[in-house]
C-alpha cells in the first residue's frame, strides 16, 4: 500500500496514492492506451517489473484501474482504467502543462482546433465558471 503521509490536506492525500516513483508515468501509459503488462514495462523506460507490479496492484486497491484476465495458464491480464482512473487525466495532463512552460521540451499540450498550448483552470461545477486561483480556498474541517 502507499505510504502515509503526516500532512493534511487533499495534496497529501493524492501523494499517498500518486508520490511513490514511477506511478504517475504507469498512470500515463494507461491513459495513452497500453493495456498489458509488457507493453507498459516497454512504455515506461527503466521500470522493473516487480515494480511495475507493485504499482499497478496499488492502483487497482485504490479503485484507479481493474484488472481483467485474457489467459489463465500462464497469467495474463489487461489493465484498464476505471472512472475515478480516467479522472486523474487532468492531473497528468496539468503536469504536462506546467512543464511544457518551465523545462525545455519539444513536445507539449495544444487546443486541435486553433494550434495554440493549452492552459489548466479551476472549473466550478455548481456556477458552471472558470474559477481564478485567488477565488480558491482550501478549508481543513478541526
Amino acid at each position: 500500500m502507499p505510504k502515509t503521509y503526516s500532512q493534511v490536506g487533499p495534496v497529501a492525500r493524492a501523494l499517498e496514492l500518486l508520490g511513490e516513483r514511477w506511478t504517475i508515468l504507469v498512470l500515463q501509459e494507461l491513459l495513452r492506451g497500453y493495456h498489458r503488462f509488457n507493453d507498459l514495462m516497454d512504455a515506461v523506460q527503466g521500470i522493473t517489473s516487480s515494480v511495475l507490479s507493485a504499482r499497478l496492484k496499488v492502483l487497482e486497491g485504490h479503485g484507479v484501474i481493474s484488472r481483467k484476465f485474457y489467459t489463465e495458464h500462464p497469467p495474463r491480464a489487461d489493465y484498464h482504467l476505471t472512472r475515478k482512473g480516467h479522472e486523474l487525466g487532468v492531473v497528468a495532463g496539468a503536469m504536462a502543462v506546467w512543464a511544457t512552460r518551465h523545462f525545455p521540451d519539444p513536445s507539449m499540450f495544444v487546443h486541435n482546433v486553433c494550434g495554440d498550448p493549452i492552459d489548466v483552470a479551476y472549473f466550478c461545477r455548481h456556477c458552471e465558471h472558470e474559477v481564478r486561483g485567488a477565488e480558491v480556498e482550501l478549508i481543513i474541517p478541526e
